[in-house]
C-alpha cells in the first residue's frame, strides 16, 4: 500500500468521524458564508471533475450532500480510497495545466487529502467536535505552502492570512495561514 493510500485512509476517516458526529448541519463554518454542510459540499464537488479531467477517474457517485451529507461523505471516502488501492491506478498520472504532470496517488495527496485534512478544522470547529490536527502534518503543509504563498493566495482558494501569535503552535500557524481565525467560534444561535 502507498504512502498516500494509508494517509487518505487515515485522513479521510477522521473527517469521516466529523462527519458522522455532526448534529446540526446548519451550523456556521469559520469560512465565510459556509455552513457545515458546505464543507462537505466543497470536497464532494471539486475533486470529482478534478480527477476525470486531468486522470481520467470517473468516481461513482453517492447521495447528494443536500439530502444526506453523511452518505455523501462515505461514498467519496470510498472511491477515492478504492483508486488508491487499486494496482491499475499505479503509474497514472494526473495532467494539469497549473500543475503539470503528476502521478496519480502524489496528486491525490497533495490536493485533495491535504484538504480533506485542512477542512477537518473547518467542521470540527463548526460542529464543536475536536479540531485538534496532527502537528506533524501542519507542519509539512505549511513547509510546503509557505514557498509558494504568492502562487496560492492568486489562486483565489486562500484567503489573507490571519496573522497568529508569534509562539503560537503549529496547528494556529497553519490554520492562520490558510485564512481561518485559530480562535473562530461559530456565533450564538
Amino acid at each position: 500500500m502507498s504512502e498516500a493510500a494509508e494517509r487518505h485512509r487515515r485522513l479521510s476517516g477522521i473527517f469521516l468521524d466529523r462527519v458522522k458526529g455532526t448534529r446540526d448541519w446548519d451550523a456556521p463554518a469559520p469560512v465565510d458564508g459556509w455552513v457545515a454542510r458546505d464543507v462537505v459540499r466543497h470536497l464532494v464537488d471539486w475533486f470529482p471533475g478534478f480527477l476525470e479531467s486531468g486522470a481520467g477517474v470517473r468516481l461513482p457517485g453517492g447521495p447528494s450532500v443536500d439530502d444526506d451529507p453523511v452518505g455523501a461523505w462515505q461514498a467519496q471516502h470510498d472511491a477515492v480510497q478504492a483508486v488508491l488501492d487499486d494496482p491499475a491506478s499505479q503509474g497514472k498520472v494526473l495532467h494539469n495545466r497549473h500543475v503539470g504532470e503528476v502521478p496519480l496517488d502524489q496528486a491525490i495527496d497533495r490536493f485533495y487529502t491535504a484538504d480533506v485534512f485542512m477542512h477537518t478544522w473547518d467542521l470540527a470547529r463548526a460542529t464543536g467536535q475536536d479540531d485538534r490536527l496532527d502537528p506533524v502534518m501542519c507542519g509539512e503543509l505549511l513547509d510546503g505552502m509557505k514557498p509558494i504563498e504568492d502562487l496560492l493566495r492568486s489562486s483565489g482558494q486562500y484567503g489573507e492570512a490571519v496573522p497568529v501569535a508569534e509562539d503560537a503552535g503549529v496547528q494556529d500557524q497553519l490554520i492562520g495561514f490558510i485564512g481561518r481565525d485559530p480562535d473562530w467560534a461559530p456565533p450564538q444561535r
